[in-house]
């Protein structure tokens, strides 16, 4: 089987990703995730990506220095304490769609911004804390479709989750100065109610913790859309570090094509986290949940 690796580069203030990125189904399912030493600032958006084939089939040119299983146990221990932390957190959430025209340029866009608040039940919702803005030409968003693209996830695979996927070591690749494992994650099986992730994570050598994600959420249906009249299922994922402990996602991004009335428009879609700080604890919200991501 033939996958397809988008090469991108993305830097943080002392901590540059940029990564090869291996293509494969991918989807949308709601399971949320722990840090490295020093903090670390957000990330710039990729550049273009350069696609290349390369084959999952072959064996990796030498195995980890630690057991597959131990790393595996490692990283997804620590998605899971990354998600439950980012239950007591607040942050922005902006998400802004583009539409472009036939000379490569933007030629209209949806924004909105959210925060993530409870209400007096303790139940998470998505509170809009700015005026939606639109200057689409193609594509009308409704209010529940505003209310979708808040489900889009953020964390690959947990603990809790493990047991119901594959993973494949894919080998060793050196992301600027780090050297990271790669990992395919599978589901073992769909199903209708629930998404499952789809795709490649990176994972830090050292620190042993997901630094890029790549890849979709699918169910037994296909792959998942937050939006049915929107493409966007394959998701590119890069984390910054909170606190000098919790590494959270903080910039998500999806180009593809919008087939609409005989045209091809290209259109992407940009979801970026942004300050992050402790939530003020309620009795409410301590009992309740933790919130999607």
């Amino acid at each position: 089987m033939n996958f397809v690796r988008p090469s991108l580069s993305r830097t943080r203030s002392s901590f540059v990703l940029s990564a090869a990125v291996l293509v494969i189904g991918l989807l949308l399912p709601g399971i949320p995730v722990r840090g490295q030493d020093a903090p670390q600032g957000p990330i710039a958006p990729p550049p273009e990506r350069h696609v290349t084939r390369i084959t999952s089939d072959a064996e990796p040119e030498a195995p980890p220095a630690l057991p597959e299983a131990e790393i595996i146990k490692r990283f997804t221990d620590k998605e899971e304490n990354y998600l439950l932390a980012r239950a007591s957190y607040t942050y922005r959430r902006t998400v802004r769609i583009q539409e472009f025209g036939p000379d490569g340029q933007p030629s209209g866009e949806f924004v909105v911004v959210t925060q993530p608040a409870r209400d007096a039940d303790g139940k998470y919702f998505e509170k809009v804390v700015e005026r939606p803005y639109s200057s689409l030409q193609h594509l009308f968003l409704r209010t529940e479709d505003i209310e979708g693209l808040q489900r889009v996830p953020a964390f690959p695979v947990t603990a809790g989750q493990l047991a119901k996927y594959s993973l494949k070591y894919l080998g060793k690749e050196q992301v600027d100065e780090i050297d990271c494992y790669i990992f395919q994650v599978k589901p073992k099986a769909v199903e209708r109610t629930k998404a499952y992730f789809d795709g490649i994570v990176w994972v830090d050598a050292k620190y042993l913790e997901v630094v890029k994600s790549y890849g979709k959420w699918v169910t037994d249906q296909g792959d998942m859309h937050s939006v049915a009249q929107l493409p966007f299922s394959l998701f590119e994922t890069y984390r910054e570090n909170v606190d000098g402990k919790f590494w959270f996602p903080n910039y998500s991004r999806s180009d593809e094509t919008l087939n609409q009335k005989g045209l091809e428009i290209p259109v992407r879609i940009v979801i970026k986290w942004t300050d992050f700080k402790p939530a003020a604890a309620t009795p409410a919200a301590a009992a309740a949940t933790p919130a999607k991501p």
